[in-house]
């Protein structure tokens, strides 16, 4: 249908990493204690790493560090 088959692991791959990554960025920019530094660092991470960048993320991301303080 769309000269690709849309049933194969890499495609479903692509897509879940292109979900994650692009609710992730809209996370760290609508973020008010991470800096523009810090959030074009976390936006590259995420998109350009998507699993490993998305995992560290998640660990080490602002909202984490702020669910452990608080």
């Amino acid at each position: 249908m769309f000269g690709m088959e849309w049933n194969n692991g890499f495609t479903f791959g692509f897509l879940f990493a292109l979900v994650l990554g692009l609710w992730a960025v809209i996370n760290v920019l609508q973020n008010d204690r991470t800096g523009p530094f810090g959030k074009a660092v976390w936006s590259v991470l995420v998109l350009f790493v998507p699993y490993i960048g998305f995992i560290a993320w998640l660990l080490i991301g602002p909202k984490a560090t702020r669910k452990r303080i608080g």
